[in-house]
């Protein structure tokens, strides 16, 4: 074996080195149409101004795509109890939120970064940008996160949010939802999506909700009640699981 510190190394390790700057990296396979929400969805009125008006510009995939950032668990300031990161108990009906990421051929996605934020029982979210008449929970922040195990599980203890109303047309009530990020190897590919609960009334009215053209993409946004994740005399349990990417993946807001 040559020495490491042998110019018959140095010139292998540069050989390889170029090799792989020549290798092409494949990009991701692009989504089913009607998965996705378009970017443009004039029920939704906040799209028209946020659409872009020109042209999408690709951005090459890189090696920065697929080597950082590393999320460590003592990265994570926050936890996955929100119920509680106050002086006392939230106002509203407790529920455990678990379910698995996958990928496309449904394997687990191990240690990735999950993020939820939420409005509390009333349906208020605890930032300045919201001031309606509903009231401030102190004991509800609103947000959590975590890391996937080596099964892909994660799982939040929260309470379930309230509607609340936002002008988007006349009697305009979001129904309750939860908001999930996603990081994967890198920044570039952060996403996002929101998760509704079954039997709402709500969502045949809801423009974000119906924006998603594929009926059986739309709900896979629903959680399922859950019976085994259910505590006696605590919390209901509901299950809702990601998939990335394929056949049955699931509906994200900033896919292209």
């Amino acid at each position: 074996m040559p020495n490491p510190q042998s110019p018959v190394a140095s010139d292998q390790s540069r050989l390889v080195a170029a090799s792989l700057r020549r290798v092409p990296l494949c990009g991701y396979r692009k989504p089913a149409p009607g998965i996705h929400p378009p970017h443009l969805h004039p029920d939704y009125l906040a799209s028209l101004k946020r659409a872009p008006a020109q042209p999408l510009v690709p951005i090459p995939q890189t090696l920065s795509e697929i080597t950082g950032p590393c999320f460590q668990p003592h990265h994570l300031r926050i936890g996955a109890d929100l119920t509680g990161q106050g002086k006392g108990a939230p106002l509203g009906q407790k529920m455990l939120l678990t379910g698995r990421v996958l990928d496309e051929d449904g394997k687990p996605v191990r240690h990735t970064l999950v993020e939820i934020w939420q409005a509390n029982a009333a349906g208020r979210y605890r930032h300045l940008v919201d001031q309606h008449a509903a009231p401030i929970d102190p004991n509800f922040v609103g947000k959590g996160q975590l890391l996937t195990d080596d099964e892909g599980r994660y799982q939040f203890k929260t309470i379930k949010p309230g509607a609340y109303p936002w002008r988007n047309h006349p009697n305009a009530w979001r129904p309750p939802h939860i908001h999930f990020s996603l990081f994967g190897p890198a920044f570039s590919t952060r996403l996002v999506t929101q998760m509704y609960f079954p039997g709402d009334p709500l969502l045949p009215f809801d423009p974000i909700f119906n924006g998603i053209r594929d009926e059986a993409a739309r709900q896979r946004l629903i959680a399922q009640f859950d019976w085994q994740t259910t505590v006696p005399e605590e919390a209901l349990g509901f299950r809702f699981d990601i998939v990335l990417r394929g056949r049955l993946e699931t509906p994200m807001e900033n896919r292209p």
